[in-house]
């Protein structure tokens, strides 16, 4: 009974096929969210591939009814060895994207799994089936070579990610004592560079809010009116360009961080942006002074997604009566974005744009979360990959994008460890999903460690 006995049996389920197995078995399940048709899939997911592989591994499992949105079932599994044992929570979420059939390159289809070479196609493959099953499969690993695991475990799987994950922070304020843990090692998100693993301790937030000027009903034919109205097109567009300058910059104070943590800054320093396997870095882009990993890491972005002004698809010499964007801000741990909205307006008044409408979005949001990279959790777990790979894996105090970390971490009260199992470029919201198998392999190897070493030697408490 060893450690390195136990990544090999992770290795070895990937080596002869078991996981490509498993993996096929719960893509197969169309667990679209997004499709208010999805109904039975979601629950199918739970009950049908999630109970019976954690039954085998002597869980005891039941589903929870979702207080916000009842098409959309959690599942709780327990394994209990002893009440003074450390315990560990994971999370995945068994719900996708929509699938958007018929738009994947020939010979894919998204509920098959289909291997290219290095890449496993399959909708959920990244995002999120193909996480979870790394980190259940490396746990079964470690039971069949310790027999028992030595530490307690709870599970939690939900099916509304996608949506927003509704229902997720009632379900662990009410499920509190049943998911209570030392500890959250999870997977989501992708690495920072394929050939580089990556561990997380938190995320950046998105706030959503849309700006609108109406001025009057109706078009009006530009020769006879231009140069006599107000272009509602020409005035939100110099009013966004207020907000932010021609290079990215935020130049709204209230949309920006005080600043970024010492410790922060130290573990930023020792990451490198490549932006392997995605589209080309715009390194001049964003606020000056900070390196790559800050901009994406450490600091608020604003971010226009889109913009509307007269009909594009079928564009007439009108003057358009109206214009709209749809804006958001990406912003980091220690700002409230309660304050965001009245930023905005007292920003867009002073500039002479008191005519533009402000509107937030009524949509779930989260809160930033960040862990200080001298958490001993962090350190722990960067030790323990280290340890597996060979190499000191990258380690974000918060990922770039957005997971409803807060549920863990402010509600439950835990240190958080993710461990992304995918990278950058592997079409998650699109068709031609995908995992990469190098990853797949030591996502393995990683987890089987890591699940190791909490039963040999877990840190202390510590969380930012």
């Amino acid at each position: 009974m060893s450690r390195k006995n136990a990544i090999a049996r992770a290795e070895a389920i990937f080596d002869d096929g078991t996981f490509f197995e498993l993996l096929t078995r719960w893509v197969f399940h169309p667990t679209e969210s997004q499709n208010e048709a999805c109904t039975d899939a979601l629950e199918t997911y739970l009950t049908g591939a999630i109970t019976p592989y954690l039954k085998d591994m002597g869980f005891t499992c039941r589903l929870v009814d979702n207080p916000v949105n009842p098409r959309l079932p959690f599942l709780i599994g327990r394994r209990i060895e002893g009440e003074n044992l450390p315990t560990v929570l994971t999370y995945g979420h068994g719900d996708t994207v929509l699938a958007m059939s018929g738009r994947w390159r020939k010979g894919l289809e998204p509920w098959q799994v289909i291997q290219e070479g290095e890449r496993w196609y399959g909708r959920g493959a990244a995002d999120n089936k193909g996480q979870h099953a790394i980190n259940l499969a490396a746990l079964a690993c470690i039971l069949k070579e310790r027999q028992p695991l030595g530490f307690n475990v709870n599970v939690l799987i939900e099916t509304g990610e996608e949506m927003g994950s509704p229902g997720l922070h009632q379900i662990c304020a009410l499920e509190k004592e049943a998911l209570a843990a030392d500890v959250l090692i999870a997977s989501d998100g992708p690495r920072i560079d394929p050939q580089k693993p990556t561990l997380f301790g938190g995320s950046r937030a998105v706030f959503n809010f849309d700006l609108r000027l109406d001025l009057r009903d109706g078009g009006h034919h530009s020769g006879n009116w231009g140069g006599l109205l107000a272009n509602p097109g020409i005035i939100l567009a110099n009013a966004i360009a207020s907000l932010a300058d021609a290079r990215g910059r935020i130049l709204v104070d209230g949309l920006k961080p005080e600043g970024i943590p010492d410790s922060v800054k130290r573990a930023l320093a020792e990451l490198e942006i490549t932006g392997r396997e995605g589209p080309a870095i715009d390194p001049d882009w964003g606020e000056p002074g900070l390196s790559l990993a800050e901009k994406v890491y450490g600091w608020n972005t604003l971010e226009v997604l889109a913009f509307e002004c007269g009909n594009p698809a079928a564009p007439v010499h009108a003057i358009p009566p109206s214009a709209y964007a749809r804006v958001h801000v990406r912003f980091v741990a220690g700002c409230d974005p309660a304050d965001f909205i009245p930023a905005v307006r007292k920003h867009l008044d002073e500039h002479g744009f008191a005519m533009i409408d402000i509107i937030p979005l009524r949509e779930t949001w989260y809160s930033a979360t960040r862990m200080d990279p001298d958490n001993p959790w962090a350190q722990w777990a960067v030790s323990s990959v280290e340890r597996t790979c060979g190499q000191k894996p990258a380690f974000l105090p918060n990922l770039g994008g957005t997971i409803p970390n807060d549920a863990f971490s402010d509600i439950l009260g835990l240190p958080t460890i993710w461990v992304p199992h995918s990278y950058g470029g592997c079409s998650q919201h699109a068709p031609n999903e995908h995992l990469l198998t190098p990853i797949v392999r030591e996502g393995l190897q990683i987890m089987a460690g890591l699940f190791w070493d909490f039963t040999e030697d877990p840190p202390g408490d510590g969380m930012d």
